[in-house]
């Protein structure tokens, strides 16, 4: 599994083939507080990378959750919707938003691996 960070402090893991998974970071969801709703994308939906895929909004604010690649949406977690204290509890694991099938898997070499993004996270 290559799992990579956005500076906006989301994840996306890939394993090599199939689908590839998309969330928060523990670093965002501190950040955010306890996560009381999400919105999610609509599966079939196109996205760019850096485009606003979903919504999160936590008890003390609302923030964007971009696409960390291009692709095309295959699935979202649906018992994220129904349960959005997924996203507190477990943001790495079964806190995940949506999936994709990558339109340029090549591309997930320009974004951080866990270390870079740690010593990211140290500096803002």
């Amino acid at each position: 599994m290559t799992k990579r960070f956005t500076s906006e402090h989301q994840w996306i893991d890939w394993s090599g083939s199939g689908d590839a998974t998309v969330g928060i970071t523990a670093h965002a969801q501190d950040a955010l507080g306890d996560v009381v709703f999400t919105d999610l994308p609509v599966v079939g939906k196109t996205l760019a990378a850096g485009e606003v895929a979903a919504v999160v909004e936590s008890v003390k604010a609302a923030a964007d959750v971009f696409a960390p690649l291009a692709g095309t949406v295959t699935e979202v977690n649906e018992a994220l919707r129904a349960d959005p204290s997924l996203a507190n509890s477990d943001p790495l694991g079964q806190g995940w938003f949506f999936r994709l099938s990558l339109a340029d898997a090549s591309q997930l070499d320009a974004l951080m691996d866990e270390a870079t993004y740690q010593r990211f996270c140290a500096t803002v």
